[in-house]
């Protein structure tokens, strides 16, 4: 009937996954997707407002209204092609963007019920997508003419090169190791994210005309300068954070403890878990303590129990301070990790091979918030204790690989050796020279690299307008 309004769905459609007891022992992918006709009745709880304050929420700017209204009208062909005029890497966005925190936190419906499960539905288009015999172009390519270096092919490394092709860019992406992904292919584990989703999305961004040269590491083979040298009329840096931090605590050094980027390589870009079908070998043992509370210590905490080990999360806050998702969190306590908050490692133990025996950690508890809001873990005098573990991994965090910086003395860093450039538009100090993502920011997200990587993209594309002829 005219007029009568759409009845309201208060809560999102909830996610088909593994059964906690059964993905605990496998790698195969937790989130099972979407079915179509869940899909389209997720689609129509959008109320589909006015001022899509969704949009506003979303780094790489996606009209997240209308690819919505194309999946209500089952056209999903149309909303793949309304996603891809803003983002090339839609499958990984479905998967492991924070939507919590971005477009959902902003959707209207999300004020008095649950939000528009918006990620949910962005993987669902672009997996219909993968299950097409062709992936849909968006638009014809103009050559320009023009070269541009991309160092990096991460998640910013990615975005940028895309778009700069879609712009009509000649872009060449160099790559340290010897798979295209990143991130994306050393961080996340294939329970997250399947690498064979990576492949396809990378390989959708090569049909755009760009140029992938793995096992080339700038800094070493080529210096940035020259780079430009060669012809590149402008360089992107997007080469992520992938420094390890580390306690600086007695022990550290001992057979047995990690840095989760090393814990995580093994596991994810080199097969660890299917050894010795795969030759990287991996030690666990019976318990492992993964220190740190974010995603990435989830994942390794998560990876261990799949390799069979007991996993213990030592953070030194509560649940409510943890910096990793809350999906991520309930996934982790789902399948068994246990959780010791209020604890931080002050030593590790060996024994007399120079093998982890222990952790000895200190007991906290909560004093008054720090300057990111969270409440600071004040140490409780005495309260000391002792865990048995064979494994230790810090996930503590990590900082930029200073290897470009070193050799391009001309680039400008801060004290932590992050690139200084322009929020909005990723210019270094260098004439030229762009970059963005975690390089600039720290350790952050997907979206917020892919955001950088769309920034980037356009100030270059107006920087060679502006001053190349």
């Amino acid at each position: 009937m005219s007029g009568e309004r759409k009845k309201i769905i208060p809560q999102k459609h909830p996610m088909p996954e593994q059964d906690p007891a059964v993905r605990c022992h496998n790698f195969d992918e937790v989130a099972l997707g979407y079915s179509e006709e869940t899909a389209v009745a997720e689609a129509n709880r959008c109320i589909q407002c006015k001022n899509s304050p969704c949009v506003e929420g979303c780094p790489v700017e996606i009209d997240i209204p209308a690819f919505i209204k194309m999946i209500a009208a089952r056209d999903f062909a149309g909303a793949i092609k309304k996603i891809k005029e803003k983002n090339n890497l839609p499958a990984i966005c479905g998967r492991v963007c924070p939507q919590e925190n971005q477009c959902e936190s902003k959707c209207t419906l999300g004020k008095k019920h649950e939000p528009v499960a918006i990620g949910r539905l962005e993987r669902f288009v672009a997996d219909w997508e993968m299950a097409q015999p062709e992936p849909i172009q968006v638009q014809a390519i103009n050559p320009l003419g023009k070269r541009v270096a991309v160092i990096g092919s991460g998640p910013a490394g990615l975005t940028a090169a895309a778009d700069l092709a879609l712009m009509g860019y000649k872009v060449t992406v160099f790559e340290a190791l010897h798979i295209a992904g990143g991130v994306l292919v050393y961080g996340i584990p294939e329970f997250r994210l399947p690498k064979a989703i990576v492949a396809r999305e990378i390989e959708n961004i090569t049909r755009l005309g760009v140029e992938i040269r793995t096992n080339y590491v700038v800094g070493k083979l080529a210096s940035v300068g020259e780079l430009l040298e060669q012809g590149y009329d402008a360089v992107f840096i997007g080469t992520g954070a992938g420094l390890p931090y580390f306690m600086d605590i007695p022990g550290e050094n001992l057979n047995g403890v990690y840095s989760a980027n090393e814990f995580l390589t093994r596991n994810n870009l080199m097969k660890a878990y299917k050894f010795p079908q795969y030759l990287t070998p991996i030690r666990v043992g019976k318990r492992v303590a993964v220190v740190g509370g974010g995603n990435v210590a989830m994942d390794a905490a998560r990876t261990a129990l799949r390799l069979g080990a007991e996993a213990y999360i030592v953070y030194r806050r509560t649940f409510q301070e943890m910096p990793a998702r809350r999906e991520e969190i309930e996934h982790a306590r789902e399948e068994g990790v246990k959780f010791e908050l209020l604890a931080s490692p002050i030593e590790i133990k060996g024994n007399e091979e120079g093998r982890v025996m222990s952790i000895i950690c200190q007991r906290y508890e909560l004093g008054e918030p720090d300057e990111s809001g969270r409440r600071s873990p004040v140490p409780i005098p005495g309260a000391v204790f002792e865990m048995p573990v064979d494994t230790v991994v810090m996930a503590i965090g990590q900082g930029p690989n200073p290897l470009i910086p070193q050799t391009t003395p001309e680039l400008k860093t801060n004290r932590r050796g992050n690139i200084l450039a322009k929020e909005e538009t990723g210019e270094t100090s260098m004439a030229g020279v762009f970059a963005g993502g975690d390089v600039v920011t720290g350790a952050a997200t997907v979206i917020l690299a892919m955001g950088a990587g769309k920034k980037a993209a356009r100030a270059i594309h107006d920087y060679l307008q502006n001053n190349k002829g």
